[in-house]
């Protein structure tokens, strides 16, 4: 049996809230999409700033439903980056539509890179899904101005940024499906900005629920259509039939079992309140991290100076190019402190060299970076003596 870590890469911050949440769900005795959901999905939109919210059971699911919504198909392509979860461009599949994989920004900056987006784009372009990495966000500004300039919906995956901020110092945004578009002054949370933002929910996020997912957007007939699609494509659901608003059904569209349980909703209203406290514990131990790691040399740090508007979820540094990666990952799971890499690039997986490229893809940047790149760890109730200690074991393990 391994042993845990002295320090994990993630803890999840539980206490009696939670607890109290599920039990008052289990006491209901209603577990599926029901009234928890509903009173999640109003806290949420509210939050982060879109007038409607649609619970999902994963993030995966966010991201299918997302592109399925606005009709994404065969024909079409998606621009994607390469540096994400394998889901983001998995949901582009699930479409048959074809990812299009764009570069990323730098070393300093791993989202993904506004001009790559405008070199991808063609005739069979259908959307832009952005993925602000690490809890940072893209330059939406830029983004959304190609995005209208040639009529492509944008898709926000959110997963590791539920409360950050993105600063728009002036940008068109959509209030509906395809327009019209608004100008937007001012900062506004990720998620928010494009047609339709997706969150993740899963054990290691910032807002976790063990699994679970949400798609917010500003769009009226999308969010009633995301809720069709959800339940089988049905027109109304088992919790209104059971409070007799309903007798039977109608089934309009293919639509997916997508639908989330109580227990993640109450779990998740419990872990919304939290939310703010959370971010701020991971902003200032990322600045400390970023101080410390100043004096590792050779050790590039993405995102510094950055973390007053990031949801920090992750914190990613970049190793020398001299550095034997495996072997410091090994040594500091030596000294009880576990590590990640966020991520093998997509476009390197045999999967998709095989089965979904047609021809050789060839990111420079994302590349190199996702040679180098490794996660340390970083969750609300770390001290700062064990960051510390990761910095310090760190420095030792790249010198030895």
């Amino acid at each position: 049996m391994t042993s845990q870590p002295d320090i994990p890469l993630f803890d999840l911050p539980y206490g009696p809230e939670e607890e109290e949440a599920v039990r008052r769900v289990l006491e209901s005795k209603w577990l599926t999409l029901g009234p928890v959901t509903e009173e999640f999905e109003a806290a949420f939109a509210a939050y982060v700033g879109s007038k409607h919210a649609v619970a999902v059971c994963n993030g995966t699911a966010a991201l299918h439903l997302a592109l399925a919504v606005v009709g994404t198909g065969p024909e079409d392509e998606v621009i994607v980056p390469s540096l994400t979860f394998v889901a983001t461009a998995n949901a582009v599949l699930y479409c048959g539509a074809a990812p299009v994989f764009a570069d990323i920004t730098g070393e300093h900056d791993l989202t993904i890179l506004p001009g790559e987006i405008e070199r991808k784009i063609t005739d069979r372009t259908k959307a832009i899904l952005v993925m602000h990495y690490g809890g940072y966000a893209c330059d939406m500004a830029r983004i959304m101005e190609t995005a209208e300039r040639h009529k492509l919906f944008v898709m926000e995956d959110a997963a590791h940024a539920p409360g950050a901020v993105c600063a728009m110092p002036q940008a068109p945004c959509p209030t509906e499906a395809r327009g019209p578009w608004s100008v937007v002054h001012g900062p506004r949370r990720c998620g928010s900005l494009g047609n339709l933002g997706c969150f993740s929910f899963f054990s290691n996020k910032n807002l976790a629920t063990g699994e679970g997912g949400m798609v917010v957007t500003n769009d009226g007939e999308l969010a009633a259509r995301l809720r069709t699609l959800r339940s089988h494509g049905m027109t109304t659901l088992t919790w209104q039939r059971h409070q007799g608003h309903a007798f039977s059904y109608d089934v309009t569209q293919l639509g997916y079992n997508y639908r989330p349980s109580e227990i993640t909703s109450a779990l998740g209203l419990a872990q919304l309140r939290k939310l703010e406290g959370f971010n701020a514990s991971r902003r200032r131990l990322t600045r400390v991290y970023h101080q410390r790691l100043a004096e590792v040399p050779g050790v590039t740090l993405p995102f510094v100076g950055r973390e007053a508007e990031s949801a920090c979820h992750i914190l990613p540094v970049l190793l020398p190019e001299s550095a034997d990666r495996a072997k410091v990952m090994a040594g500091l799971r030596e000294d009880g402190i576990q590590t990640s890499i966020h991520y093998p690039p997509i476009h390197q997986f045999s999967f998709y060299r095989e089965h979904v490229l047609r021809e050789p893809v060839h990111l420079p940047l994302t590349e190199s970076v996702a040679q180098r790149e490794l996660t340390l760890p970083l969750f609300p109730t770390m001290t700062e003596e064990q960051v510390e200690r990761v910095v310090e074991r760190l420095r030792a393990r790249l010198v030895g």
